[in-house]
């Protein structure tokens, strides 16, 4: 089957004020698939927004293809530029950029004007987004009589109301307090569902990320760093980087000086002495580098003798939202967040010991 979307060696370089020229999307290849919803997932300056915009049209790039039904949209072999007010994608802007001059229902039906689609339909395809996005009641309204959660919704309505193949998403949540994103969130995996519609979506949110993606795009200046389902990112991450991005994690140097007598895990020792056994197939030796996740630990308030043990003491415990408590445990190897149940956290100058599964431990080149 054809993808919905297929990029090929892409590439995009800007010049800086300094004469730099950066490359902020590099050779990228990806295929998104019909009705899946990938996240671009990166830091300020990664290049997420530079390549959704080169999928929309609104950037051209310097080099490779954009094909999107497997028809070609771009391609700089054979001079194909299609522009963006004819490709078949809507895109949904962080700055809502509705108009201030036109109401609810215009706001959602300029789209469909501007291709001169009879009135009736206009109405009717207008009617039935306002009631998915559940602005209903809103549509004599102006931009500025709406709260930032429902200019949102009014222009997440335009966005779909077209029924293009495919929908971008440039940080559209960011300007809408937390209460509001979370509902917004839910609203958009409803209107995907409802509708079927291809997204993709730029973030530097991880928990958005996570939320909302079918597959998730790690991208690191300008290239694709991993590309996987969010467990798999989270859970086996194929470098440091992925691994600080997505989730939390402590980190720690260490050496390797050995394998357990099964052949199956590494036995790591750090700069303070600790001997860590990690399950790891790939062939580390000499330094590397250690990292755990706080949700990861379990915390016990009497000595442990076997396994992955380290000894502290509760520097800080902080309460969070929800059922678990944050302790930061000073150990000989630095200060290890560990998120544990309430009935089970420690408190401020408790000593602790704290294990770890095997399994439960990233491990990564030095130089990675």
């Amino acid at each position: 089957m054809t993808p919905r979307i297929e990029l090929r060696d892409l590439t995009k370089k800007f010049l800086r004020q300094s004469g730099e020229v950066t490359n902020a999307v590099n050779h990228i290849d990806l295929d998104i698939e019909a009705g899946e919803f990938l996240i671009l997932l990166g830091p300020s300056g990664c290049g997420k927004s530079t390549l959704l915009r080169l999928i929309s049209g609104l950037e051209t790039p310097d080099s490779g293809v954009v094909r999107i039904n497997g028809r070609v949209l771009f391609d700089k072999g054979t001079s194909t530029s299609v522009p963006p007010e004819r490709r078949p994608v809507s895109m949904v802007f962080q700055s809502y950029g509705l108009w201030p001059h036109l109401n609810v229902f215009e706001n959602i039906a300029y789209p469909l004007r501007a291709r001169r689609v009879p009135s009736a339909e206009i109405r009717q395809r207008v009617e039935r987004v306002v009631a998915v996005a559940g602005i209903e009641g809103l549509e004599r309204q102006f931009p500025t009589q709406l709260s930032g959660g429902q200019q949102q919704r009014v222009a997440l309505a335009r966005a779909v109301v077209s029924a293009n193949d495919v929908v971008l998403f440039d940080e559209p949540l960011s300007n809408v307090d937390a209460k509001v994103r979370d509902q917004l969130r839910i609203e958009i995996l409803r209107l995907q569902s409802q509708l079927g519609f291809t997204a993709v979506y730029v973030t530097h949110d991880q928990d958005e990320a996570m939320m909302l993606g079918d597959r998730i795009a790690v991208l690191d200046r300008g290239e694709i760093a991993q590309l996987g389902t969010p467990r798999e990112l989270y859970e086996t991450p194929e470098s440091p980087y992925v691994a600080r991005f997505v989730g939390t994690v402590d980190e720690t140097r260490a050496t390797v000086v050995g394998r357990d007598p099964a052949g199956h895990a590494l036995i790591v020792e750090t700069a303070g002495g600790s001997r860590i056994s990690v399950v790891s197939e790939r062939a580390l030796q000499g330094e590397v580098v250690v990292m755990t996740r706080p949700e990861r630990w379990s915390i016990h308030h009497a000595p442990v003798t076997h396994g992955n043990v380290l000894e502290g003491v509760v520097s800080a415990a902080h309460y969070l939202a929800g059922s678990r408590t944050e302790c930061i445990v000073d150990t000989v190897d630095g200060p290890v967040r560990v998120w544990a149940p309430h009935g089970i956290a420690a408190t401020e100058g408790e000593s602790v010991w704290l294990t770890v599964e095997p399994t439960d431990v990233l491990v990564f080149g030095a130089d990675e």
